[in-house]
């Protein structure tokens, strides 16, 4: 993927964001999955499906784990994915580790206003995930998020 790829996903990624019913206490988040021939997956978004669903939680389920062509895809996430959670047992971080998911891309890191101190880039990077950030979109992606942010 090129970066004008990236951009022109991410931007996707933030429309998706906006579909989120905002919740107190829980981000609006967008995220796509791409294949390595630039083709859609699938999608997902915060409390798409219920309260408590996570954009790339969303996004990971609509596709088998053992689907091949998520070996060469990347994951377009508006925020960076949740190295902590509450509702679930497995945190977004956790569950593109499990997939064969190798490159993430978000716009804006978790600010720690609900969770101290978010590590899922780290956590990402240190087992040989690729990230990239695109700071330049991070005020489109902050701005679904005026609900919790002022």
């Amino acid at each position: 993927m090129t970066h004008a790829d990236d951009v022109t996903w991410m931007e996707r990624a933030i429309e998706l964001s906006r579909k989120c019913p905002p919740a107190e206490g829980a981000f609006s988040v967008g995220a796509i999955i791409v294949g390595a021939d630039g083709e859609e997956l699938a999608h997902g978004y915060s409390r798409e499906t219920d309260a408590h669903v996570h954009a790339e939680e969303s996004a990971l389920a609509k596709l088998p784990t053992d689907d091949p062509r998520l070996a060469g895809a990347t994951l377009y996430s508006t925020l960076e994915p949740c190295s902590e959670r509450k509702s679930r047992p497995l945190t977004c971080t956790q569950l593109i580790l499990r997939s064969p998911l190798r490159r993430v891309v978000i716009a804006w890191r978790e600010p720690s206003l609900l969770v101290a101190d978010c590590v899922g880039v780290e956590t990402l990077q240190a087992d040989g995930i690729e990230v990239v950030e695109l700071p330049d979109l991070a005020s489109r992606a902050r701005a679904t998020n005026t609900h919790l942010l002022g």
